[in-house]
């Protein structure tokens, strides 16, 4: 930080055996007491130095212009906060799905149990509903979930989601998300992913491959239509949703539900702060949610965030940089109409009840049963067809890989000095390149500090003497 201003207040005592009298008491008291920077400016610092350094929309003028930037970004995430270390080998893996147990589902339709790595050994349990007597091409949802640690996939509002996916006719599959639901251990505690970070790994590769692994999955299906590809989700499951639907372009329709908000709104707004993987390692050196949501651009993308959000990413400062961003780049493609935003009100709070579902109803007809013109995005009713979390379990194998047990796995293969040299001289060289390593991998900086007395006060047996410390000339 560039300009931090300390005042310091040392109180040297004239005569140590001399107790100060009373009303001396009371005048160190109030010296003491005076207010040196308020509680408020080291936050407005912090504050300020992290919104100045948000990277910005680049200026484009052409469309030829923007997919360059694009794709070098996709490619520079993928490279820096995804794929680092040994996530490299983890993409690369052959990976299982396993299909279990049929339920029978409502009318028209019925559920699959399966199972997929989304690294070898880290399984994801999961649901696809699919219509009965399926013909021909369908479009195929992938249903992410946010913090429902109790439900997870098993939540009402997202089984209610998937069962009118099905019913009209599309292929929904419904995943887990790590440290959710049958995943809630506490391996997967989301801050855990710091962990693997520590090993040199990319903390946010488990996150981005179980999402990854799920578009590749709906897609290998028979009935799989490759144009008509959505993705949707509350909360965590709308951050998983920007990510994977702005930086795989297989994903042709995207609903993120209050989940994420640009890296300048949450330098003001705590709230959105979010778990570890909102703010992945360099993530933020690469680019912004911002830019995220404009290379959504051409695709229909529908932004969906709640009036009264109890939890995060309220409509009222989370919306609109998004749409600042996104919305001359849509029009560059002369595709205005495929960005909208919905606003809910009822009941207005964390959520992804009717409103919200019917207005993702709405955008698949738009998009992907256009032609049909008779496509209803009113909800079918369908509560008597929730099934109950047991109902739902996907067995696992016992030794489920998590956050935890990865990283330690990738400790075994850390480099490890044998010990310090023999000799002095040798010691001292070797701290020296053991200490540059760590400023650079920490990006330590260096500030320069100077003093000035800000003022001096004297009384009968002690002195105040108030210091300002100055970093970098500031």
């Amino acid at each position: 930080m560039t300009k931090t201003r300390l005042l310091l207040i040392t109180v040297f005592l004239a005569c140590c055996s001399t107790s100060l009298l009373a009303g001396e008491e009371s005048e160190l008291k109030e010296l003491l007491e005076e207010e040196i920077i308020g509680p408020n400016l080291a936050m407005s610092q912090v504050q300020n130095y992290t919104e100045a350094r948000v990277l910005p929309m680049p200026a484009v003028g052409s469309i030829a212009e923007w997919e360059a930037y694009a794709d070098r970004t996709r490619r520079e995430v993928l490279k820096r906060a995804v794929y680092r270390g040994k996530a490299t080998g983890w993409r690369d893996a052959d990976t299982q799905v396993e299909w279990l147990e049929t339920l029978e589902g409502g009318p028209g339709y019925h559920i699959k149990k399966l199972r997929y790595e989304a690294l070898p050994g880290l399984w994801i349990p999961a649901l696809l509903y699919e219509p009965d007597n399926l013909t021909g091409k369908v479009p195929v949802i992938l249903n992410v979930n946010g913090h429902d640690r109790p439900n997870g996939k098993a939540a009402p509002y997202k089984q209610m989601r998937c069962i009118n996916q099905a019913k009209r006719g599309m292929l929904a599959l419904n995943v887990e998300w790590l440290g959710m639901g049958q995943l809630n251990t506490p391996g997967f505690e989301h801050d855990r992913m710091n962990q693997i970070d520590l090993c040199g790994t990319s903390g946010l590769a488990p996150f981005y491959l179980s999402i990854r692994r799920g578009l590749d999955l709906l897609l290998s299906l028979d009935h799989a239509d490759p144009e008509r590809v959505a993705v949707t989700g509350l909360s965590g499951g709308g951050w998983q949703t920007i990510i994977i639907s702005s930086l795989d372009t297989r994903v042709t329709l995207s609903d993120p539900v209050a989940g994420y908000s640009s890296f300048t709104t949450r330098a003001r707004h705590l709230s959105d702060l979010g778990d570890s993987e909102q703010t992945p390692v360099d993530l933020g050196a690469v680019t912004d949610y911002a830019q995220l949501t404009a290379m959504r651009a051409p695709f229909p993308t529908l932004l969906t965030f709640n009036a009264q959000d109890d939890c995060c990413f309220r409509a009222d400062h989370a919306l609109d940089p998004l749409l600042a961003a996104a919305r001359p780049i849509y029009a560059l493609y002369g595709k205005p109409e495929n960005l909208r935003s919905h606003v809910n009100h009822d009941p207005g709070t964390h959520n992804y009840e009717l409103d919200n579902r019917e207005a993702f109803y709405r955008m698949l007809g738009d998009h992907f049963y256009a032609a049909s013109g008779n496509f209803d995005p009113k909800e079918i009713p369908s509560d008597d067809e929730l099934k109950t979390k047991g109902e739902l379990h996907v067995a696992l194998p016992d030794d489920n890989a998590d956050f935890h047990t990865l990283a330690l796995a990738l400790a075994q293969e850390l480099p490890r000095e044998a010990g310090l040299p023999g000799t002095k001289p040798d010691i001292k060289t070797w701290q020296k390149a053991q200490r540059e390593l760590l400023a650079e991998i920490v990006r330590a900086k260096h500030y320069e500090t100077d003093d000035k007395v800000f003022r001096a006060h004297a009384i009968k047996n002690a002195t105040v003497v108030g210091w300002r410390l100055n970093m970098n000339g500031h």
